[in-house]
């Protein structure tokens, strides 16, 4: 592992937010001037592919990264904020309706964070 995808993997699994590339970029280049946001997508890509960082997509929004420890997200359809919530491990009843190998499984809630729902309900009361 290079000592751009070490210092990447540091940020991600240090970090209580959901980062995306150009958030890890800004963060990467405090420890190293030089860098290149190219080099930060390459190095994602590469931890990714080895199982080492979940990359989360949601429509409209950038990719954003995270650990590896078993979590959900909670995604609000208002303003894409992206939060984690932790579920009972749904993995082994997943696993028995299968009845095939299950490499892993990304849940993700969609609901409307309380922030959009107070716009929602402003927006409302303004109108009545």
């Amino acid at each position: 592992m290079t000592k751009n995808a070490e210092q990447i993997l540091k940020i991600i699994n240090g970090s209580c937010e959901h980062l995306s590339a150009e958030q890890i970029f800004l963060r990467l280049k405090e420890y190293n001037q030089s860098v290149v946001l190219a080099t930060v997508y390459n190095n994602l890509a590469s931890l990714y592919n080895e199982g080492l960082v979940r990359k989360i997509s949601v429509e409209g929004y950038p990719d954003r990264y995270d650990n590896v420890r078993r979590h959900d997200h909670l995604i609000c359809k208002g303003c894409g904020k992206l939060s984690d919530i932790v579920l009972e491990d749904l993995t082994q009843s997943l696993q028995n309706q299968l009845k095939i190998p299950m490499l892993s499984y990304d849940l993700k809630i969609n609901y409307f964070c309380e922030d959009c729902i107070k716009k929602q309900q402003g927006l409302t009361n303004d109108n009545d």
